[in-house]
């Protein structure tokens, strides 16, 4: 078979990607943020807008998901755990969606939302460390992208697409406040846990834990701690490890807050929801190839090249997301004006958002042992979910304390900047490192090609 192909593992992980893309999309993104910022708003006991109430709800998802991550990832390399711990969260996401779309008070929507994206992070956390199961170093950027990419097209097709039908057809006829399209809402969530559901059959079928460490049923919970702290130790003594958690820490951080902020910023702002809807579909369609592209350019000029791209990209975004907000409170943009700056940062938003993402776990994943890659992943995953814990916050606490929601999409700024700034940093150690695990990782499938051709 040429290497050009994906293996049946390879795909059946990639598809998981389609699966889950859909929940980021409608629930996180797009559709379900501005019908919840317009049932706050309509809920005469509700002493905030929507935008902060999503904040802080997200904040306390990934803070709580930051907490448990190391002890999960440690767990998760023991023999059969991987898939057990997987499948657990999967149920956990899929059932708290589903609630979502059954309750009609704001409150329970909240929770919902909450336990349904700690479901969704769970299961990415081991999702995200199947990758060094199913395939090897020199080929994780191509894989990786690829899974963002599928995800693109995943979560912006038939759920994403009937979703923005539905909900046109409501605002048009209705207004988001009538039933109409609160039921096109609802409509849109429960499609949401059927799509997720049933592509995630694939990899619950066909990807299995090839790397594990063996651990004495009764020594468990004294291994799990133990491995945790040698992990630790390990990427304090790995510099380059070292500097680009670092990195990852801020920038992703940036990368999180902005997809879970935008819809509601905008609905806050006085946006029209269904133009911003559109806007988030264009995200969703420039994301798929520019995934690809970024990691064919990584192949040539490499990946930390390229993610400090991205994060410069990101910068450019943050402010001008900023002059959009600053110019709608102050009254010298209009509505239809802010609405094309919309536009504008959805576009440069679908450049890099699928790259840096699929550029950041392969490039960590080049540097993990692969028999222990849940306990790393969880560490990777403990400093995205504790990074995201700050963002959200930072947005809703400057937002209510200035009065001015362009301040706090402004605030995000700064975690880009200490992104870049560990990333430049380090770079020569950086590059080093992913360039020797590469050449580690192809002269070893030479060799075993080698050896199967004298067989």
């Amino acid at each position: 078979m040429s290497r050009s192909r994906f293996t049946k593992a390879e795909r059946s992980w990639i598809t998981y990607d389609w699966a889950n893309s859909v929940h980021s999309t409608i629930i996180v993104a797009a559709v379900f943020p501005i019908f919840f910022a317009g049932v706050v708003k309509d809920a005469s006991n509700a002493v905030h807008t929507g935008d902060v109430y999503w904040g802080w709800a997200t904040s306390a998802a990934t803070l709580a998901m930051a907490l448990l991550a190391p002890v999960l990832g440690a767990i998760g390399d023991n023999k059969g755990m991987k898939k057990k711990l997987f499948a657990s969260f999967l149920v956990l996401g899929l059932a708290f969606t589903l609630i979502m779309g059954i309750t009609g008070d704001w409150r329970w929507m909240l929770v919902g939302y909450a336990l349904s994206y700690l479901g969704f992070s769970g299961a990415n956390l081991f999702y995200d460390s199947f990758i060094t199961d199913v395939t090897t170093p020199d080929r994780m950027d191509k894989v990786s992208a690829w899974g963002f990419s599928m995800g693109y097209i995943g979560g912006s097709t038939i759920p994403f697409i009937a979703s923005i039908v539905m909900v046109m057809m409501a605002d048009t006829f209705f207004g988001w406040a009538e039933s109409p399209a609160t039921m096109a809402v609802q409509i849109s969530v429960y499609l949401t846990v059927v799509w997720w559901a049933v592509f995630s059959i694939p990899i619950l079928k066909n990807v299995d834990q090839k790397y594990y460490v063996k651990s004495p049923p009764g020594e468990l919970v004294r291994t799990t701690f133990r491995n945790i702290g040698k992990t630790f130790r390990h990427i304090l003594a790995d510099k380059a490890m070292l500097f680009f958690m670092l990195a990852y820490f801020f920038y992703i951080d940036g990368v999180n807050s902005v997809i879970h902020m935008a819809t509601s910023y905008g609905s806050t702002l006085g946006l029209d929801a269904t133009g911003m809807i559109i806007a988030l579909l264009i995200t969703q369609l420039v994301a798929v190839p520019f995934a690809i592209w970024f990691s064919k350019i990584a192949g040539k000029i490499g990946s930390i090249n390229m993610i400090s791209i991205a994060i410069a990209v990101y910068f450019v975004i943050c402010v001008l997301g900023f002059v959009m907000g600053f110019g709608v409170e102050e009254g010298f943009l209009s509505m239809d004006q802010a609405l094309i700056m919309f536009f504008a940062l959805a576009v440069l938003v679908g450049t890099c958002q699928g790259g840096i993402q699929a550029l950041s776990r392969s490039f960590f994943g080049k540097l993990i042992p692969p028999d222990r890659s849940n306990e790393f992943f969880g560490f990777y995953d403990i400093f995205g979910k504790f990074a995201a814990f700050m963002g959200p916050a930072l947005y809703a606490m400057i937002a209510s304390t200035t009065g001015r929601s362009s301040l706090g999409i402004l605030s995000i700024i700064v975690l880009f900047a200490a992104g870049g700034g560990f990333i430049l940093g380090g770079r020569d150690t950086l590059r080093i490192a992913e360039k020797r695990a590469v050449e580690s990782s192809e002269k070893a499938r030479n060799e075993n090609e080698s050896k199967g051709n004298k067989i």
